[in-house]
């Protein structure tokens, strides 16, 4: 065997033994150095030394249930206040459970053990291994009902409109109870980050939304608004770079990037790697793809799923840009245990960006998207010629989104 292979100019796998006086950043950096240690060891790299610069854009996907494990006080709200995290899109759920934490209500460690009919009896509601009280849903509740009847929430809205107002009540209770920040959508309401979910009606704010409109309640998600914004900060990204220190007009140097964080799979993964594909497949828009993609999953490949789906196979979707693969790392672990790692390992090797604030800048994205929009309209009638001949049935044909 040669030792001028290139396969074999990796470090050198010789580590210092453990001494417990390492930092995170020095453990994952000096023994994370094979399987999904390696994966994780590269995701924090990928992170802070090329999605972290200032040109991109990041968007960080939620699934899972981990604002009840406290992952939003402990590591998501640090990203966020850090200038790490630009957009989001989370599960309904873990926006509604985030919020108990604002409310200064109580969530215990618990015991996967414990008799599900006994916590019943006993009113006590579970989690996995996180213990509460009933009633922290029903003061949860009471407090969504209670700010979604103020007047500016009797209108449609975008989903990031909706959390945007959200954060702004929860903040206030936050002030109130004197407890500091507890919460991701306080944070993300202080920050300027957008919090988009893909799917409105599937979680306990949603539900109560419903139950509101029973009533005669204006308030309405209008999920072609999430759809088109989270296009437009995409398009946003790519095309320029945000000037923090400007007003909200619009990027003002070109060379922008996109990056997509993904923590678990299911929906908001899809939803935050679909812009991709509505702006140029669906719009007609001249695009490549995202530019950088870290996922952290424990979903295998094989089993078709969306979840375990690779970046690979994103390309094949206009997704991902192919020419950016070797920007992509997917490490096969718990996010509740890889989570904290990336956060100190970031908040350890990187300074802090200063706010994109998009959510202020979301006017300016959509006059891009719909200027641009209006361009590839006006392109030559030939360009239509393919969506033709697969609406006769004379071309091609492929299956939805996954």
């Amino acid at each position: 065997m040669s030792p001028s292979s290139q396969y074999l100019r990796g470090g050198r796998i010789d580590p210092r033994p453990i001494d417990g006086q390492e930092t995170v950043a020095d453990l994952i950096d000096g023994t994370f150095l094979a399987y999904n240690a390696a994966r994780l060891r590269e995701a924090c790299h990928l992170l802070t030394t090329k999605m972290l610069a200032p040109e991109v854009t990041i968007g960080l996907s939620i699934t899972g249930a981990l604002t009840p494990a406290g992952l939003g006080m402990a590591a998501l709200i640090p990203l966020v206040e850090a200038g790490f995290v630009d957009w989001i899109v989370s599960t309904g759920a873990n926006l509604y459970h985030d919020t108990h934490f604002g409310l200064g209500l109580a969530m215990h460690r618990g015991t996967p053990q414990a008799s599900d009919v006994v916590l019943r009896a006993e009113g006590v509601v579970r989690i996995y291994d996180i213990f509460f009280d009933y009633d922290v849903l029903l003061s949860t509740d009471a407090f969504f009902r209670q700010i979604i009847r103020a007047p500016e929430f009797q209108r449609a809205m975008s989903s990031a409109e909706f959390h945007h107002l959200c954060g702004k009540y929860v903040q206030e209770r936050e002030r109130a109870l004197g407890i500091g920040q507890k919460s991701l959508l306080s944070a993300a309401y202080a920050a300027g980050v957008p919090v988009y979910t893909s799917s409105p009606g599937d979680s306990s704010i949603g539900m109560n939304i419903a139950a509101l409109a029973l009533d005669g309640n204006a308030c309405r998600i209008d999920p072609n608004e999430d759809v088109n914004e989270t296009a437009a900060i995409v398009l946003g990204a790519k095309r320029g770079r945000w000037d923090a220190a400007a007003p909200a007009g619009g990027p003002l140097a070109s060379g922008g990037r996109s990056a997509v964080m993904i923590l678990g799979g299911g929906s908001p993964k899809n939803f935050v790697l679909q812009t991709e594909p509505q702006i140029q497949e669906v719009l007609g828009i001249d695009e490549r793809g995202h530019d950088y993609f870290l996922q952290v999953t424990d979903a295998r490949p094989d089993t078709g799923g969306l979840s375990g789906a690779t970046p690979a196979e994103a390309v094949s979707w206009g997704k991902i840009d192919p020419d950016r693969l070797p920007d992509a790392v997917v490490c096969y672990l718990d996010s509740t245990v890889a989570l904290p790692l990336i956060t100190a390992y970031a908040l350890a090797r990187h300074a802090p960006r200063p706010l994109k604030r998009l959510y202020e800048r979301r006017g300016a994205m959509m006059q891009q998207l719909r200027a641009e929009y209006a361009r590839a309209r006006a392109e030559p009638a030939d360009a239509e010629q393919p969506a033709m001949a697969l609406a006769t049935g004379a071309g091609p044909k492929h299956s939805p989104h996954r």
